[in-house]
């Protein structure tokens, strides 16, 4: 037996499992001398050819601590997981390892703690979703809101325009907000073809049926919201800080992109808003919560209803993505596309929504 003393606790708030053992003795000596061996085989000096230096001499160049914090490495890192296996654990991370000295002749304590895979228990998920797709709402565009957004698009126009004659943008802006509507140009045919097309009714006919879809995009998106936040509510999600802060780095850096779009930084935002780097990450804790909650919903259904994305659309996919990051990983992309085609193919799951998805029939 390697190990010996071996304590399991399985931190049940956290979703964390920590290990604590002994390596005998007797067993340490023997990682001392497996590491040695290893040692020797790539051992280089002077006077020896390639694998033949003495192991004495090894001790001498590397020193007896330094192999033994190898020999204690290597015997946490090939013990560890017999006894995670034996206790039938899941860890979803590599395990956050402390350890005593190493010392021959002597047993070695050690403590492995690691977030522990995450566990589902679903609500009944189709009841959820059908609660929300019983809900027919009829969607159109009103002659008030296409009136708006013509409204909106001519002083648009009026603001380039007065930018193209030389006035400064933010001036431009000001004037077109400003000017009364009889003086606003003209959304005429010869703006329509300047655009693309026919007339101004062609153009007009396009805006309405780009502003019903619009709307019905965010119904969608609005139902699956409701979808989503009841079966969070309903359903028992465990899992390990780490999924949280892995969402909370991916919030940051989408912040922090967004900030420099604008020309800022965020050390600028943090001194302008009085805010801590702590405080601005707290303030993103629920929505990475919901975000951690609903990539594992969403997986977990796919699970339980075998759902998975057609290798043909997976490919299709993946080159069009590469099209647009060259440069990326392609097994990280892949891994990316699958995960987003096999969530939208969930959501459409519980939409009752039989529509393929991907772009497979499509040329890019």
């Amino acid at each position: 037996m390697a190990t010996i003393n071996v304590e399991v606790t399985r931190d049940e708030k956290a979703w964390e499992v920590e290990v604590k053992a002994e390596i005998t003795p007797e067993s340490l000596e023997k990682y001392r001398d497996a590491t040695l061996t290893e040692l020797q085989k790539t051992a280089k000096l002077d006077g020896f050819r390639p694998g033949k230096v003495p192991q004495d001499r090894i001790v001498q160049i590397y020193g007896e601590d330094a192999i033994m914090r190898l020999a204690a490495e290597n015997a946490i890192r090939a013990e560890l997981p017999e006894i995670l296996a034996k206790e039938q654990l899941l860890i979803i991370e590599s395990p956050k390892v402390t350890t005593d000295s190493p010392v021959l002749g002597k047993a070695l304590s050690f403590t492995a703690r690691a977030g522990r895979a995450p566990k589902v228990e679903l609500p009944d998920y189709k009841a959820i979703a059908k609660k929300h797709t019983d809900i027919k709402e009829e969607i159109s565009v009103t002659d008030k809101e296409r009136g708006d957004a013509m409204l909106h698009l001519r002083r648009e126009r009026a603001r380039i325009d007065k930018i193209e004659s030389g006035s400064d943008p933010q001036k431009a802006a000001e004037e077109a907000r400003s000017m009364a509507e009889g003086d606003l140009p003209a959304l005429d045919d010869a703006f329509a073809q300047s655009i693309g097309y026919d007339d101004a009714k062609a153009f007009e006919t396009a805006l309405g049926a780009n502003m019903q879809t619009e709307k019905e995009m965010q119904a969608v998106q609005k139902r699956r919201g409701a979808i989503l936040d009841d079966l969070a509510k309903e359903s028992k999600i465990f899992y390990p800080p780490a999924l949280r802060e892995y969402e909370l780095d991916d919030i940051e850096a989408r912040f922090a992109e967004d900030i420099a779009r604008a020309g800022a930084t965020v050390e600028r935002y943090l001194a302008d808003t009085k805010k801590t780097h702590e405080e601005l990450r707290k303030s993103w804790e629920q929505g990475a919560d919901m975000r951690v909650k609903v990539r594992l919903l969403l997986a977990e259904i796919a699970h339980q209803e075998k759902i998975e994305p057609d290798a043909e659309v997976v490919d299709h996919e993946l080159s069009h993505a590469l099209e647009h990051y060259p440069k990326a990983d392609r097994e990280a992309l892949r891994a990316n596309v699958i995960h987003a085609l096999r969530n939208e193919m969930a959501l459409r799951f519980l939409e009752g929504n039989p529509e393929p998805v991907g772009h497979a029939d499509h040329t890019h």
